[in-house]
């Protein structure tokens, strides 16, 4: 039933069609998260503890969902988180994810571990890019990300505050996924059973982390997990005032991803952060910590007035956008949602899930009785 992404009609479909064609290792490191997966579950389940009010008879033909976070006017308040190892899902990785955002006019997220460079997604992709920084300990690195995103015009980026450690990703414990891949015996026959992946894999050319390969060996051709990864290479000293000099040696708009608390929340205001990504890291990270919309209100009332306020995390339908949006969050963004779809039909299969997402957001507005996306409130949520 599901060979083809035209019968993906949600994020479900999407995801069993991912699972069929990618080898078990690579499939699973997408799907899974920390520990027993709790609050990977949880992301998307705080969605359904509220339920929607609509409104009738308001006159609901013209929609306009477009919204500006970061300085940035989208045409969708949805967005594309930034992910890592694109081109081990899809050979074409972060381009066809980059080239689909263009299409539905909205922003496009890369990753420090991203598989094309700062340089390349500058020249191929025009629609609004953030560059998701993580901070190493060679202070080389990092500036000299900060100093590539200036010279290539990316217009906004943010640090990612949550991987001091990496999580206890267990999945890729048992499979065996390091990057460049290691695999157990184990794993082997599943690569065997999926010979269109093998063969892509090995007719493109070969990837690698580009915006890391001057600097460091681990994930280039030193094999590690991205638990390790995180665990090694990332500055555990990493502080406020750490923060606080990027954002002003950046000097343009600027975020923290990974923030959870009203008091973090404040500090980042502090700083002069642009705005805050609430998110756990799809529950890749700590596990038992809560979701990003059950923060989502008292966040928003604590400094949803004084800087952009962003819910990351188990976004799967238009009607979960609406929610965060009618509590205050300014947009949200997913990682999932679109991996799923990029290894289910690269470029096409990223359109179709966007394209499927923004569908519903028109007809769940139109539902609500709102054109504009300004007129959603908590007047239209009623918590069970």
């Amino acid at each position: 039933m599901f060979g083809s992404i035209n019968n993906c009609h949600n994020v479900k479909d999407f995801r069993k069609l991912a699972k069929k064609r990618l080898p078990s290792p690579i499939f699973h490191y997408i799907d899974g998260a920390a520990d027993d997966e709790v609050t990977y579950r949880r992301n998307t389940e705080a969605y359904e503890q509220c339920d929607l009010i609509p409104n009738v008879l308001t006159g609901v033909k013209d929609i306009d969902m477009s919204t500006t976070v970061m300085g940035q006017k989208l045409d969708m308040p949805l967005y594309f988180a930034p992910t890592a190892l694109q081109r081990l899902f899809h050979h074409d990785g972060e381009i066809a994810v980059g080239k689909a955002a263009e299409k539905f006019g909205t922003m496009f997220g890369i990753s420090s571990l991203g598989t094309a460079s700062i340089e390349e997604v500058s020249k191929l992709i025009s629609t609004p890019k953030l560059f998701q920084l993580y901070v190493h300990n060679d202070k080389g690195l990092n500036k000299d990300l900060v100093d590539r995103c200036k010279d290539s015009n990316f217009e906004t980026m943010c640090v990612t505050v949550d991987t001091i450690v990496g999580g206890n990703r267990e999945r890729d414990l048992y499979t065996g996924f390091t990057i460049p891949m290691k695999l157990k015996l184990s794993s082997m026959m599943s690569f065997a059973l999926h010979p269109s992946w093998a063969f892509n894999y090995l007719t493109h050319s070969s990837w690698e982390l580009s915006n890391l390969k001057n600097h460091i060996a681990e994930g280039t051709n030193v094999m590690t997990n991205i638990g390790d990864y995180f665990t090694q290479m990332i500055d555990q000293s990493l502080n406020w005032k750490v923060v606080e000099e990027i954002n002003k040696n950046w000097g343009k708009q600027f975020a923290l991803k990974g923030i959870m608390s009203v008091e973090d929340a404040k500090r980042a205001v502090d700083i002069g952060a642009t705005a805050i990504m609430i998110s756990n890291h799809g529950g890749r990270q700590l596990d038992g910590s809560r979701s990003p919309f059950d923060q989502l209100a008292e966040i928003v009332d604590a400094v949803g007035d004084k800087i952009d306020v962003i819910c990351e995390g188990g976004i799967r339908r238009g009607t979960h956008v609406l929610k965060a949006l009618s509590l205050g969050a300014k947009a949200c963004s997913g990682g999932r949602m679109y991996l799923y779809a990029l290894a289910a039909g690269g470029q096409k299969g990223v359109e179709k899930i966007m394209g499927n997402l923004r569908n519903e957001i028109e007809r769940d507005m139109k539902l609500m009785g709102v054109t504009n996306i300004s007129q959603l409130s908590r007047k239209n949520l009623k918590f069970r």
